[in-house]
């Protein structure tokens, strides 16, 4: 992708964020590494990998490091377990996406939409199978990184489980979940998992501030984003705590806030440059419904509760719908705003 584009050259990588490829420090995951560095170090090495976990907590990052490690990066101690020289000429060739026996699978790109598929399809699974049915570029080993697994699709995913079942010689698949049930049975019994958990608010503040985040915005971030560093710098690089501050008020005064409020956030809101603010929009406006559902539980009002679990889950279906089925941005704010706003004033009349 051009780097006047208005979208990131990966589809799951995170505004404010390194791309995995090219980031050499992953902090929180020091087991797993150290889990997949004894079984490198056996000659053992199992040939599938699956990293699960929350997204935005590093899982892609553990896959690459791991993809230095076995393609023959020099170590480098001083970036953690798996780390590696980031001048070693592997190091470089895999940041620049161009080395020979690395491929990484993932959504494609739809140049006529201008956006990302939303699936990986069967076309490039198999290019898996072509990876590994022949001989290695350097002489070595082939890996394969499919990020996220979530996202292929049926026919993809049987696809690659016929390499699973029957894997060549040197070559490795590590597959990135965010939700490893979704895959098939058959696909997750062939691998070796890993779980990587969501690490504390204080590490997650302290990954914020190191990528540029101010302490305020970075601990603010660091508890909407439940341990996960990737969603706390994507909350911190668009504008969060002013964003929090918004739907905050657009919750707790309800219509007072004033149609002129709720027109101007749509209207900046549907900006093409906008859409990490967007996306970031309805994750707090769904955070800040689930904290008045709690308050007015923990205050007994458990009767009057329904209206609010209804609201957050339409919140969620339409942030869905506005991803998959093209919907008008302006519109789909807009939506929610007044949605929201219904629930309010009729919650403030049975007061």
């Amino acid at each position: 992708m051009s780097e006047n584009s208005d979208y990131p050259d990966e589809p799951d990588r995170a505004p404010g964020c390194p791309a995995p490829r090219e980031s050499h420090d992953l902090f929180g995951h020091e087991n797993a590494e150290r889990a997949f560095e004894t079984a490198l170090k056996s000659d053992h090495l199992h040939h599938a990998w699956l990293l699960a976990g929350p997204r935005g907590i590093g899982k892609a990052t553990l896959a690459y490091r791991m993809a230095r490690r076995v393609l023959g990066a020099k170590a480098g101690p001083a970036h953690g377990v798996l780390g590696t020289d980031p001048h070693d000429p592997v190091s470089m060739r895999i940041a620049a996406m161009s080395h020979g026996d690395l491929l990484v699978l993932r959504r494609p790109y739809d140049d006529k939409r201008k956006r990302w598929r939303t699936e990986i399809t069967v076309n490039e699974a198999r290019r898996m199978a072509g990876l590994f049915q022949t001989r290695a570029a350097e002489g070595g080993w082939r890996v394969c990184i499919v990020d996220a697994a979530d996202d292929l699709n049926l026919n993809a995913a049987n696809a690659i489980l016929k390499t699973l079942e029957e894997p060549p010689d040197r070559a490795l698949v590590i597959l990135v979940a965010h939700a490893p049930g979704r895959l098939p049975a058959t696909i997750r019994s062939r691998c070796r998992r890993l779980d990587l958990r969501a690490l504390s608010d204080e590490v997650t503040r302290k990954i914020a501030m190191s990528h540029g985040a101010s302490e305020v915005d970075a601990e603010l971030a660091s508890k909407l984003a439940s341990g996960s560093p990737g969603r706390a710098l994507a909350i911190a690089s668009a504008g969060g705590g002013a964003l929090w501050q918004e739907v905050d008020q657009l919750v707790a005064q309800g219509a007072r806030a004033g149609q002129g409020q709720a027109h101007a956030m749509a209207r900046r809101l549907s900006l093409v440059k906008a859409a990490p603010e967007r996306h970031l929009f309805f994750e707090l406006l769904v955070m800040r419904l689930e904290q008045e559902i709690r308050r007015r539980s923990e205050a007994g009002n458990n009767s009057k509760l329904e209206p609010w679990f209804v609201l957050r889950d339409d919140i969620q279906a339409l942030a869905t719908d506005a991803e998959y089925l093209y919907l008008d941005p302006a519109q789909v704010v807009y939506s929610a705003i007044q949605s929201t706003w219904r629930v309010v004033s009729a919650q403030e009349v049975l007061a």
